[in-house]
């Protein structure tokens, strides 16, 4: 397969795979400024053991145009057997009013689905930087329930 551009057949030709951009938008807003990600891979290869007893090896490949996704609070969360959803959301505050109370919504931000190893992944490098928080006392350690 030929693609119009010569750094493409490079990519596939090495056996990577190629994604579409996020939601199928393309690239991030003009003008907008690309950062770097929040936290590198601990390794840029993972190794995943196949059915045959051979294990596949992946290379990590920044994509600097990918959009940052920001949420402020999690929605919901669901583990079916199969997948681990997890839904983000981002609040607004509706306008301010005189004697009124504050109100605002919440929308929905992000979906996120993982299969139950990328979501035990997750689970342990959440334990990881939590523990991580705690000891620079950012956090507080959970307390025992009190019997």
């Amino acid at each position: 397969m030929k693609s119009a551009r010569p750094d493409e057949d490079e990519a596939l030709n090495a056996n990577e795979q190629k994604t579409p951009p996020e939601n199928g938008k393309g690239a991030a807003n003009p003008g907008a400024v690309a950062s770097a990600p929040a936290a590198a891979p601990a390794t840029d290869r993972s190794a995943i053991p196949t059915p045959a007893g051979q294990t596949a090896t992946f290379r990590y490949v920044d994509r600097p145009e990918l959009v940052e996704t920001f949420a402020d609070s999690i929605t919901g969360m669901f583990f079916d057997g199969q997948s681990l959803r997890i839904e983000f959301a981002v609040s607004r505050v509706d306008e301010i009013k005189a004697n009124a109370p504050i109100t605002g919504r919440r929308y929905p931000a992000c979906r996120l689905v993982l299969p139950p190893v990328a979501a035990m992944e997750l689970i342990n490098r959440m334990q990881q930087i939590g523990a991580a928080m705690a000891k620079a006392g950012l956090l507080r350690s959970p307390e025992a329930p009190k019997t």
